[in-house]
């Protein structure tokens, strides 16, 4: 298109030079005008509007949900919960434990055990990363996933790496929390119980 506004600038100033004095000078004047205007257009980004094109219907597009801001954070407190309501889990660890007795002690960590052992198996599915035993040597492929393996020791060259297990690691396969449907606020770990008289 701005080649075509040139060549309409300089056909236009063509018609203004005496050769060509049988045209009517003032409509070329005109037309000169108008091209160097259009051309300016073209090469300032000034365009003018286009025509307009008839509408088409656009397919309605779902509006995303919004994330809650603190989702995560929730489902957090939510498993805080689940631990304890299942074991006790908060109540041993904010007690001041020092007064008591190793004996003491012992007894409700074995409680608390149970408990958060329950709760961790039914809602998520754990298995060791290796199945050898600690004290085992295994080798370490290349490619290794760096958030299974973390190896230590003297290393030099590049994997395979053969050495002993100290740590089996853990992985999670399967999760199944609840879902935290309102998060205006974190909800709470356990509700305080009131007996009222």
């Amino acid at each position: 298109m701005k080649i075509a506004a040139v060549l309409l600038v300089f056909l236009t100033a063509a018609q203004l030079v005496p050769a060509a004095a049988g045209v009517h000078q003032p409509l070329a004047i005109a037309s000169l005008v108008v091209s160097i205007a259009l051309l300016a257009m073209l090469f300032t980004g000034k365009n003018p509007q286009p025509a307009l094109q008839p509408a088409v219907a656009e397919a309605v597009k779902p509006v995303p949900a919004a994330i809650p801001q603190n989702q995560a954070q929730a489902e957090v407190v939510t498993l805080l919960g689940i631990f304890q309501e299942k074991g006790r889990f908060i109540d041993f660890l904010m007690e001041d434990i020092t007064p008591y007795s190793d004996a003491d002690v012992g007894g409700v960590a074995r409680a608390v055990h149970q408990g958060c052992k329950a709760a961790l198996s039914e809602h998520f599915h754990i298995e060791p990363i290796s199945t050898e035993g600690e004290g085992a040597t295994i080798t370490v492929p290349a490619g290794y996933s760096a958030d299974e393996f973390r190896l230590v020791g003297n290393l030099s060259g590049e994997a395979p790496f053969t050495g002993k297990i100290v740590h089996k690691g853990w992985k999670t396969t399967s999760v199944k929390l609840p879902r935290v449907l309102k998060t205006d606020r974190l909800p709470a770990i356990a509700p305080a119980q009131v007996e009222v008289n």
